[in-house]
């Protein structure tokens, strides 16, 4: 075994930087920029999680409850039995809102008559910031 080192050193008596806006990490949030690890910094705000499974939580930003596309650009994907179905032509579909730091939680389906091998499967995903697509395959028995 090969291990490699870098030696390091610092002087003793090099002075810290001043602690000043351009140098201290902050974080920006609906209570404001605060430094980072700040302990005066406002708490966020307690969750009351759904009082039933299945149930958002308190501050949960729903954008499909199964019966409409309002939170939704305009679009021609559907509304089937409680889900939002594409349909041939129907292109991407983008929330009307935008959001930044968020908790996302996405429920999907499967093909019910899988046909096809790999992405033929079904293949669907999620984009993030119009450019980070998380995939999602049904990778059933796919041994790769």
């Amino acid at each position: 075994m090969v291990v490699g080192c870098k030696r390091v050193t610092v002087e003793a008596d090099t002075p810290e930087p001043p602690k000043t806006a351009e140098n201290i990490q902050v974080s920006e949030s609906d209570a404001g920029r605060w430094p980072v690890h700040d302990t005066e910094r406002p708490a966020p705000a307690v969750v009351t999680p759904g009082a039933e499974p299945g149930e958002a939580p308190s501050d949960a930003i729903v954008l499909f409850d199964g019966t409409d596309l309002t939170q939704w650009q305009t679009t021609k994907w559907v509304i089937r039995d409680g889900y939002m179905e594409s349909v041939k032509g129907a292109g991407y579909i983008r929330t009307k809102e935008s959001f930044g730091s968020c908790q996302l939680h996405v429920e999907f389906a499967t093909p019910a008559n899988v046909k096809g091998k790999g992405q033929g499967r079904g293949n669907s995903g999620v984009f993030l910031q119009d450019e980070y697509e998380l995939q999602v395959l049904d990778s059933y028995d796919n041994h790769t």
